[in-house]
């Protein structure tokens, strides 16, 4: 494991990228900032984040040759990795909110950004992206239902130690990915979705809104909602948003 610390960039995972195309990087390189200016989120969406109160980092990962068809078991990997490290914090009604928001309620706490290297159909490097809210207290008004640590634990969280034990529980996660424990990445990831079977509103791409029950994952990574007409469907990411 390797640390780089940066006081301000503009985006961790842009960074790592970059660096990668003219450095042989080692594998679980890590690169956090202080400052934040431009991070990126699901979808080409900003993560706003206040200096020097959050977790802004980024972790290089390489040689993982893991079939794109088991991408799904990467994302499951590192959602639980945060997860089971704030559910060690007695966070409330945590849960990973499909794909890989960490959310306690309906409030976001956590957003990850997977970027993957692809040759011939196998993930060979990968750089997470990890946004964590841990003692910003206010929020831009734009920004609806998010939270951070210190709101819901009133007291600050030691970002340092934060940073490693999230990296620790990473390697065990991924150690269980290599592993090709597949089954029990999906039955641990199922096991804190967020909202699973229970009827709730989902929005299409027409911003028509539907009422469905999360009924699981698809091979694909794809969310399985199961329709008032008791047929079940499949939607990507760009295909439906909870309401």
């Amino acid at each position: 494991m390797k640390l780089i610390k940066l006081n301000a960039i503009n985006s961790t995972n842009t960074f790592l990228k970059d660096l990668s195309k003219n450095t042989i990087l080692e594998n679980f390189t890590i690169v956090v900032t202080e400052n934040q200016t431009n991070g990126r989120g699901q979808q080409e969406s900003s993560w706003v984040s206040e200096p020097n109160k959050n977790l802004t980092f980024s972790v290089y990962l390489c040689d993982l040759n893991l079939d794109i068809s088991n991408k799904k078991y990467l994302n499951y990997a590192v959602s639980l990795s945060i997860f089971s490290v704030l559910k060690n914090k007695n966070i409330p009604n945590l849960a990973i909110k499909w794909p890989n928001d960490i959310v306690s309620g309906n409030k976001k706490l956590c957003g990850i950004l997977i970027e993957n290297s692809i040759q011939k159909n196998s993930i060979q490097n990968s750089i997470i992206g990890i946004g964590l809210n841990v003692n910003q207290e206010r929020f831009s008004e734009t920004l609806k239902n998010v939270t951070s640590l210190k709101n819901l634990l009133h007291k600050d969280v030691e970002l340092d130690n934060l940073l490693k034990d999230i990296c620790f529980e990473l390697q065990n996660q991924l150690l269980i990915l290599s592993e090709k424990k597949y089954q029990m990445l999906e039955d641990n990831y199922l096991k804190v979705l967020y909202q699973i079977h229970k009827a709730m509103m989902f929005k299409n791409t027409e911003n028509e809104l539907f009422l469905g029950i999360i009924r699981g994952i698809s091979e694909t990574g794809n969310i399985i909602i199961e329709l008032e007409n008791e047929t079940k469907r499949e939607f990507g990411i760009k295909e439906i948003s909870f309401a």
